[in-house]
């Protein structure tokens, strides 16, 4: 299945939040960081190249990918997170240079769709200890910077990161119905 998002690049904090679903398969959920972003538009080159360590082999890659909705992607989770990665956005149209993976699915406890009265529909993380420390971390070195959160090698959101966030919780506020929220966490858990 598919996942058709709208979502708005912000994250914060969550208090008091019921437990969710677990995840399953922690390696289709992965945390990463964004090291540039490339305006929507055509796809311009040869694909290929997207999780190479030469930066600009990387970025000729990302300018290649096709980021419609319906797109296929070839690696489809099967990316290595010890390697960058060009990958998109495909609600938006966004290509992505991302470095590493630092956190994954392993090191989320649960994932609960819900509403924020303010905003609407979200997604609330809530790590494990492990998880917890690392998040804590490296938010705390990379305040003011952006934040890939992807599901099966593709981008549903990149925050920036506004404070160090030391609660073990995280949340992505999105502009879809209550039924897609749920279904997508239903993606992300394997439930």
């Amino acid at each position: 299945m598919r996942i058709f998002l709208a979502a708005i690049a912000v994250l914060t904090t969550v208090a008091g939040c019921q437990a969710g679903a677990a995840v399953k398969d922690g390696t289709q959920l992965r945390f990463r960081p964004v090291l540039s972003a490339l305006p929507s538009g055509p796809a311009a080159g040869p694909p290929g190249g997207r999780q190479s360590t030469d930066p600009g082999t990387r970025e000729a890659a990302a300018r290649a990918l096709l980021c419609a909705p319906d797109a296929p992607d070839d690696l489809d989770g099967h990316d290595d997170p010890a390697l960058p990665l060009a990958s998109c956005d495909h609600t938006r149209g966004t290509r992505y240079v991302l470095g590493p993976g630092f956190l994954s699915g392993a090191e989320v406890a649960s994932v609960e769709a819900g509403v924020d009265s303010r905003t609407g529909s979200v997604v609330t993380f809530s790590f494990t200890e492990a998880g917890t420390k690392t998040w804590a971390e490296w938010t705390g070195h990379n305040i003011g910077k952006p934040v890939a959160v992807l599901l099966k090698s593709r981008v549903l959101d990149a925050p920036v990161i506004y404070t160090g966030i030391t609660d073990g919780m995280a949340q992505i506020r999105v502009k879809f119905t209550r039924a897609e929220t749920r279904q997508l966490v239903r993606e992300i858990t394997g439930s």
